[in-house]
């Protein structure tokens, strides 16, 4: 028995051995040089991102495939640490790139483990989590590490719509590493230790001579502010892994199931009279959007998402009445809320995100129209004006647009009109729905008039008088049952959350179709 004892003491042993230099990684070394950066190591960010005491740690004891330029080379974990764990009590499935370990490179194995939790995560439903902070491919293993790479995409695609997928980027993420965080839902930054880019500065500058720091080139306000790559950058680890866990708190686990509920200490039938003092019905005074959506959404809901690329349209989760929707509006305060080509993409992404996790979208709608000009128009705006309008035709959500000021043109229709599909379209009495503007439209109808009028100025007036009496207000297309009704200013948090509630059992079925052809 003595003996026996000894043999299972020395098997455990050999097991903690084994284990414990995994969990210590890349050495005590690396791990203070990656907290000297200011970065958490592979462990310390799953411990500050899932519950207590929750994770599940899975694949564990994984090696890389031997070969000739890997011989003798130790990667404990394979650069990697992979599991599951809770958030907010709800299962979600993780990996953590561990950069103590060969920079965090991707091997075969490495990305074995990485596609293993993400099929688990398509099983069971949940959503899942990529912390990135890698090298790269690891160049010993060749071939085996593009192979690698190809299959993580593949998953990317493939459960895309079906379970949520986060990217937090915590460190460098270059050459082909960027396609998965791309491919993914959400794209979250850490400023100042993260980068993001397909080709790295020394090497554009001996192909192109352009001089560019890693930041410059691909560092978080890079792709907040320019690319509109990222979603969201906040400063420092700990600051992004509670940005994520804000962030699940309005998705649903996977595309089956609705967003989960929060308690609602805010009132449902709350006025809003300081809607009143914000919004005016003169066109040429901007206004600020957001002030609007916080003072009709539940108290410190909003969560803005892409809030410094193409500022012209706001895009975000919020809740009415605890359930969470997804939120589009122009923005007059830039470019007087017109669509361009980033606008449009930001746009139309979103409500196909919304869609995808069951999330009703409400649309804000005060637009000119499409963004004028030759730059636009070479660039390919129609093409792209076009997502928007394909990404609304295409969602079945639960749908409702609020006219809240001007919604002239083809951007009427961009902003989900009841022809796009528009369960349920409000207006305001500041509202003016029509082509154009009236005094376009008055110079453009009554040119004759005008120009042979003894006082073009006065008829011109009149004739602007005119043309609002007869189309530019609400109650033209509202009259049409264009718009379903002009409602009180002051009463709208109250309407839209007896609305939404109204469409909670919405079923709507398309014909039969591999998929749709988006204009990409």
């Amino acid at each position: 028995m003595t003996q026996l004892n000894t043999e299972l003491q020395e098997l455990i042993a050999e097991m903690e051995r084994r284990r414990a230099k995994v969990e210590a990684g890349g050495g005590p070394e690396r791990q203070a040089k990656q907290r000297e950066g200011g970065k958490l190591t592979a462990r310390e960010r799953l411990e500050a991102l899932l519950d207590p005491g929750s994770f599940l740690e899975l694949s564990t004891l994984v090696e890389h495939g031997r070969n000739r330029l890997m011989e003798g080379v130790e990667a404990p974990g394979e650069g990697v640490v992979t599991g599951r764990g809770t958030i907010h009590g709800r299962q979600v499935f993780v990996f953590s790139q561990d950069f103590t370990v060969l920079g965090g490179s991707l091997g075969k194995m490495n990305a074995a483990k990485v596609t293993k939790v993400m099929d688990l995560a398509a099983k069971t439903g949940c959503p899942v989590i990529g912390l990135n902070d890698s090298a790269g491919a690891r160049i010993q293993e060749g071939v085996d590490s593009l192979s690698g790479y190809g299959e993580i995409f593949y998953r990317n695609a493939v459960y895309s719509g079906s379970v949520p997928q986060i990217s937090a980027i915590l460190g460098p993420c270059a050459g082909g590493a960027v396609y998965s965080p791309a491919l993914t839902d959400f794209i979250v930054m850490s400023r100042g230790s993260s980068y993001m880019f397909i080709t790295g500065p020394e090497v554009i500058k001996s192909v192109t001579r352009e001089e560019v720091t890693f930041d410059g080139l691909g560092g978080a306000d890079v792709h907040t502010r320019k690319s509109g790559v990222a979603h969201l950058a906040y400063d420092g680890d700990e600051a992004v892994l509670a940005g994520i866990r804000h962030l699940l708190t309005y998705l649903p686990q996977n595309a089956r199931e609705e967003p989960p509920a929060q308690p609602c200490t805010d009132p449902i039938d709350r006025p809003t009279p300081r809607l009143l003092e914000i919004v005016t019905p003169d066109q040429r005074k901007p206004y600020a959007m957001h002030d609007v959506i916080r003072e009709l959404v539940d108290e410190g809901s909003f969560l803005e998402l892409q809030p410094d690329w193409a500022k012209n349209m706001v895009c975000g989760f919020a809740r009415l009445g605890g359930r969470s929707v997804g939120i589009v509006a122009n923005n007059p305060r830039v470019m007087a809320g017109t669509l361009n080509i980033d606008a449009s993409d930001k746009a139309a992404r979103f409500i196909r995100t919304c869609d995808c996790y069951n999330i009703p979208i409400l649309t804000l709608v005060d637009v000119t129209g499409f963004l004028p000009g030759v730059a636009q128009e070479h660039a390919g705006i129609i093409r792209h004006g076009a997502k928007m309008l394909y990404a609304y035709a295409e969602a079945t959500v639960p749908k409702i647009t609020l006219i809240t000021r001007k919604s002239y043109g083809g951007a009427y229709l961009a902003m989900n009109s009841r022809d796009m599909g528009a369960d349920v379209v409000y207006a305001w009495p500041t509202a003016a729905v029509a082509v154009m503007g009236a005094e376009g439209a008055a110079n453009i109808v009554y040119r004759r008039e005008i120009s042979r009028s003894e006082n073009p100025e006065a008829t011109r007036a009149a004739k602007i008088a005119e043309y609002k009496e007869a189309f530019d207000n609400p109650y033209v297309a509202a009259a049409k049952g264009y718009i379903d009704d002009v409602i009180p200013i002051e009463d709208t948090r109250r309407r839209l959350i007896q609305t939404f509630e109204m469409l909670r059992g919405k079923e709507e079925t398309r014909p039969y179709k591999k998929h749709g052809n988006i204009p990409l």
